[in-house]
């Protein structure tokens, strides 16, 4: 009995003895990937126990683990917090004494550029223990619109497209129909795409329709309502355009009709105008001047009295131009010029 009791005195001591030489121990080792939306607030944990042997000074760093080097995200040292870095405003220990054994950290209002591996050291000479989380930042789907494309006819094919404006990928899409019919039996949906499908589409094909698009973090909707209507009549609508088109093309003959009218009506006008101006008789010449002068004189003759005919006779001849005169003139040389006699009465001319 003797030797038992000294066999499991020694195995207790042994396991006292593991337990101060374990050191530093991270806890919460469960937390391994964290998703969350874009705007939110993530809490990254590291909880931890020391070892009773462990007489150093704590040290407690959160760095940001890139490519090819390490980024500090907020540290805590001989019980000053030092958080003056990229994040500096976002970013704070959960607990406010560290030291407490409590290292998580929250990062307020998460953005895209804050997606990577993010590394909790606790260190306590002489011993020293790390920790990683992935952080995945990802938009919720926004700005989702429903519409139709192809015409909403009985026997045609409908498709039903929703497409989200924003929201990191993957994008995933669900149609559903208001009420208790469902979709219809002739429908195919593209989840990826977002396109909803109708075959030979009906009556019962009409109705309210709701698409939801949703990824890992959030969720956007929207809807529309298809009404499958009748074929149209197509030969009274080609009709109706056929005859719609030679009414505009009559219209535009009238016009330009009315429009070269009225030009040639101005250029007419002008053309009378420059007539008239041509039809204004030209300056007398200088033979009909002439004329014009000893016809004058011919007729005041008859007013004149016996007595002063011959000295008028010889005066007033004298005025005529030479060249009209040589014209009207005999070709005799030898002619005189008649003299006259008295008359009887004034106004009368008797040739002696």
């Amino acid at each position: 009995m003797e030797w038992l009791l000294l066999a499991r005195l020694l195995w207790s001591l042994l396991f006292l003895c593991a337990d101060l030489t374990e050191g530093v121990t991270i806890t919460s080792t469960e937390q391994t990937m964290v998703t969350k939306a874009l705007g939110e607030k993530v809490t990254l944990l590291c909880q931890y126990t020391l070892a009773a042997g462990d007489e150093g000074l704590l040290d407690i760093e959160w760095v940001v683990l890139e490519p090819k080097k390490e980024q500090p995200v907020i540290m805590y040292s001989q019980n000053t917090v030092y958080d003056k870095y990229h994040m500096a405003g976002r970013v704070q220990f959960v607990n406010q004494n560290p030291a407490d054994g409590d290292a998580s950290i929250d990062i307020l209002n998460l953005q895209p550029a804050d997606s990577g591996t993010y590394q909790c050291k606790v260190k306590k000479a002489p011993d020293m223990q790390t920790h990683r989380v992935q952080l995945s930042v990802y938009e919720k789907p926004q700005k989702t619109k429903c519409y139709v494309e192809g015409s909403q006819e009985i026997g045609t094919d409908v498709t039903l497209k929703c497409k989200s404006q924003g929201g990191t990928p993957l994008i995933s899409y669900h149609w559903g129909k208001m009420g208790k019919e469902g979709l219809p039996d002739r429908s195919s949906l593209n989840s990826d795409t977002g396109d909803l499908l109708i075959k030979n589409a009906s009556r019962a094909s009409s109705g309210t329709y709701k698409c939801v698009a949703s990824n890992r973090v959030g969720a956007d909707e929207c809807s529309l309502v298809l009404n499958v209507t009748p074929p149209v009549n197509r030969a009274g609508t080609i009709a109706g355009a056929v005859i719609g088109t030679l009414l505009g093309l009559c219209l535009l003959a009238f016009i330009i009709f009315c429009c070269c009218k009225k030009q040639r009506e101005k250029k007419y006008e002008k053309e009378v105008h420059h007539d008239i101006r041509e039809d204004v008789p030209p300056p007398k010449s200088r033979g009909s001047t002439a004329r014009s002068y000893i016809g004058s004189n011919r007729s005041s003759l008859g007013s004149m009295s016996p007595s002063n005919m011959d000295g008028y006779a010889k005066t007033q001849y004298n005025k005529v131009p030479s060249e009209d005169f040589e014209r009207t003139s005999p070709q005799n040389p030898n002619f005189q010029p008649p003299k006259y006699g008295h008359a009887s009465r004034m106004g009368d001319i008797t040739v002696v």
